[in-house]
């Protein structure tokens, strides 16, 4: 077994308060994207609250949601992202979250078994928008392998 998964990071700015009509669909999708990360080959697991989601989990305030998650590799978490039903979800964000033009996601390897909290999360997000991608936190465009 490979000593280091990857731990993947993705921050939102909701448009509307998650109650409002406006966000209904994606809040209606939630539980279905969640069950299908993990069933997903790869997943190792997801940062939830006590509703089974992490949309009252707001480090960034109110205004922002996060999802923070642990696969194997790069490649399971690639093929989720990109070529599950995922992308449905994806393909409406405009709808719900507003343009950021810092990155909002990040990826970094971890040992195995470790599972990052919000603030170790937050700042490797910090480390791409600093340093840009570097083995240390990057991105799915350039993508760093797992340490030796």
């Amino acid at each position: 077994m490979p000593p280091y998964e990857l731990a993947q990071l993705n921050i939102a700015q909701m448009k509307a308060p998650l109650d409002a009509p406006e966000m209904a669909d994606f809040v209606a999708n939630l539980d279905r994207i969640n069950a299908l990360a993990e069933s997903a080959p790869g997943f190792v697991w997801r940062l939830q609250d006590d509703a089974g989601n992490a949309t009252a989990l707001r480090p960034l305030g109110d205004t922002t949601l996060v999802n923070l998650s642990v696969w194997t590799g790069v490649e399971p978490l690639s093929e989720f992202v990109y070529k599950s039903a995922h992308v449905d979800i994806m393909k409406r964000r405009k709808q719900w979250f507003e343009r950021v033009q810092e990155a909002t996601t990040v990826l970094w390897w971890v040992p195995r078994g470790h599972r990052p909290d919000s603030h170790e999360a937050l700042q490797k997000l910090q480390t791409l928008r600093a340093m840009g991608p570097t083995d240390k936190a990057f991105g799915f465009k350039l993508t760093f392998a797992a340490p030796l």
